[in-house]
């Protein structure tokens, strides 16, 4: 990363800035601006996001957005209603009320006299798909948005469901926000209230986990915010970009190709990270494609975004598999749309034990059945990773001996695919509820398997995610897997291995109870995006180095601790996976916070029990400066039998060591086909 200190403008920055919403609320926001822009006004960036603007992201705030005002834009960073230090209450993800203050926030920006009346937004997650959302309510303010690590659909593809199966990352998920909003305001910028305001966050935020499990179908609670509903509304330039590693890489090809407006697209090996920052890299020279975008569609200047492929994709090469990569080997390719022209289709059916790489069936239908442990999955790693700790797919050999395994033999010719594998199934279940996982992997000369891609479907939505059915044990049914998208080598001598599974646990929730397949292989197949390489291609696109502006000054007091254990308990038959994320304590010097943060998530299975599953979160969190002190420790445990999912939760919040709240929730929320 190289860090700029010499812009072509010198940077002031306002902090705090307060903006009013219609109801008395104010939004707190820190505001850099270049010098001069009240008498020449400029373009403004905004970012609006709950992370906790003084000592959640503020290190990651200073380097984006001083960088952006040093190159001539107004750049503000807001902190949405309920968090950090704004105003109100927060109780949910993309409510209407934080959509309504967003419009409200664009009109205040454009009226500044230091705007000159035109708005981008930039965001990541949280941010991007409020950028997306906000775009499709056309406020004439928004004139481009850059959205990273989002999506178009907050059911089909977000952290809480996936093939109708229910993440082990929405309970990770709905921990993090617990943690984030039992947090109070800081004194020294909201000042005596803040004892009020922080009463008010700990009784009003609720429990979001139970609302996720009460909407365990695509109904109009996920629809709203989800611009898939309507892709024409999105007028506005937006360029889409995500990493292999993440959750939210699907949306972006579904964005090029859906979106009316202009949309670029960019993907390549990183997590859940601005690409700047990429892990695994190799990062890139992300701001300045920023700047590229908001030079042509926030000041009308050519930068040559619309001569750009519209999709711009690393290719990465084979790698022994690991749960954390420093760097994906590969190579950026393109293409000019999507779908694209480039992507042939090969079917291989599925045959006892093989991938037929001749495209013929076999001459008679077997029927293979598998009914995984429940421990399958215990090294599939995170839905989306952050790479902040060993969270990708282990060797997947181990995960393989409780699957269905189909392989080619030794490729004769380098294979490179891109796109989604998608696999056809025709089978059966011997229960009403049950799920599959399909896992497409990467096998070397030396049997090492490199998880690919993978995909999940609850069978009971075969048809439908809004109005999912029971099966009928026993009879045959025609499904199709959609694996997440990829670009991907397979190098000549190495093998495709397909992998079917009846469990992915902690990865999804199981099925109610344990489940049977039978896969009939005569109907069945995998079918690849091959995309060949191609000539004009040999002058590789390229980017510029990552740079950003310095970030804040920060002394660590306490040293943090990441990793991920798989214990076995082999005397009980009890399996656990336990994630530890713990950040340390830390000084930011500029405003003398001292901010440690901790979390600690275990997820347990007994046997083949299907009653045993429990999954077990804990975070603490504390601030302090000089005299003031708090913190809070929040628990959340979630176990389930066939009937219901039981949700057991804990808020504990201190003030200089004396508990001041406390508070219990015992929740049960019946299954419904889940």
């Amino acid at each position: 990363m190289r860090v700029v200190t010499d812009f072509p403008h010198s940077v002031v920055c306002h902090d705090p800035v307060w903006i009013p919403m219609a109801d008395g609320i104010e939004l707190n926001a820190r505001l850099w601006l270049p010098e001069g822009a009240e008498a020449s006004p400029v373009p403004a960036i905004l970012e609006y996001i709950p992370y906790r603007l003084r000592d959640g992201s503020a290190a990651r705030d200073i380097m984006h957005h001083h960088y952006f005002a040093g190159h001539g834009y107004a750049s503000i960073r807001v902190d949405i209603r309920g968090s950090g230090d704004s105003g109100g209450v927060l109780t949910d993800e993309y409510l209407e009320e934080e959509l309504v203050d967003g419009e409200a926030i664009l009109r205040w920006l454009a009226d500044q006299p230091w705007c000159d009346g035109n708005v981008g937004m930039i965001g990541i997650s949280w941010g991007g798909f409020n950028g997306l959302q906000l775009a499709a309510r056309r406020p004439p303010e928004l004139k481009a948005v850059v959205s990273v690590c989002s999506t178009d659909d907050r059911y089909a593809d977000d952290v809480h469901y996936m093939g109708g199966c229910l993440l082990g990352d929405n309970l990770s998920w709905a921990s993090t926000m617990f943690a984030y909003n039992s947090l109070p305001p800081d004194p020294t910028v909201v000042g005596d209230r803040w004892r009020e305001m922080w009463r008010e966050r700990l009784e009003g935020s609720g429990l979001w986990l139970a609302t996720w499990l009460a909407h365990q179908h695509r109904d109009s609670y996920w629809q709203h915010g989800s611009i898939c509903e309507d892709f024409s509304a999105v007028e506005v330039p937006v360029l889409a970009v995500s990493g292999w590693a993440d959750g939210y890489s699907n949306s972006v090809k579904r964005l090029v190709e859906h979106l009316p407006g202009r949309c670029k697209g960019l993907i390549g090996p990183w997590s859940h990270k601005y690409p700047h920052l990429g892990e695994p890299g190799p990062a890139i020279g992300f701001l300045q494609e920023c700047l590229r975008w908001w030079g042509q569609y926030l000041k009308g200047q050519e930068h040559g975004v619309e001569d750009d492929p519209a999709l711009r994709e690393w290719m990465q090469e084979s790698m022994p598999p690991t749960t954390r990569y420093g760097c994906r080997p590969g190579r950026w390719v393109s293409e000019p749309s999507w779908p694209s022209p480039n992507i042939r289709s090969w079917r291989l059916p599925l045959a006892p034990g093989r991938l037929c790489l001749d495209g013929l069936p076999p001459d008679q239908e077997s029927s293979l059945t598998v009914q995984s442990p429940l421990t399958c999955g215990l090294f599939a790693g995170k839905w989306c990773s952050y790479a902040a700790g060993p969270d990708l797919a282990h060797d997947q050999r181990e995960e393989d001996g409780g699957a269905l395994v189909f392989e080619t033999p030794p490729l004769e010719e380098t294979l490179e695919i891109m796109g989604a594998p998608r696999v056809t199934l025709s089978l059966a279940a011997d229960r009403p509820v049950a799920m599959v996982a399909a896992r497409l992997s990467d096998v070397a000369p030396d049997d090492k398997a490199t998880r690919v891609t993978y995909g999940l479907l609850n069978l009971t939505h075969r048809d439908s995610h809004a109005a999912p059915s029971a099966l009928e044990p026993g009879r045959r049914y025609r499904v199709q897997v959609k694996l997440n998208d990829i670009a991907q080598v397979f190098p000549r001598g190495h093998r495709l291995r397909l992998s079917l599974s009846t469990s992915y646990w902690p990865l999804a929730w199981p099925s109610p109870e344990s489940v049977r397949l039978t896969i009939f292989d005569r109907e069945s197949e995998l079918e690849l995006p091959v995309r060949p390489p191609r000539p004009e291609e040999e002058a590789p696109l390229a980017f510029e180095e990552p740079e950003a502006a310095p970030s804040l000054e920060t002394t660590i007091l306490e040293s943090g601790h990441h990793n991920w254990y798989v214990h076995r308990d082999l005397a009980a038959d009890v399996s656990t996976l336990e994630v530890i994320n713990d950040n340390g304590l830390k000084r930011l010097e500029e405003s003398g916070l001292e901010v440690g943060v901790c979390a600690v998530e275990r997820y347990r299975s007994r046997d083949d029990d299907f009653d045993s599953l429990e999954g077990e979160t804990r975070w603490d969190r504390s601030l302090a400066r000089g005299d003031w002190k708090v913190h809070t420790v929040t628990r959340t445990v979630l176990t389930s039998d066939a009937q219901s999912f039981h949700l057991h939760a804990t808020l504990d919040a201190y003030e200089d060591e004396r508990r001041v709240y406390s508070r219990n929730w015992d929740i049960a929320i019946p299954r419904r086909l889940v």
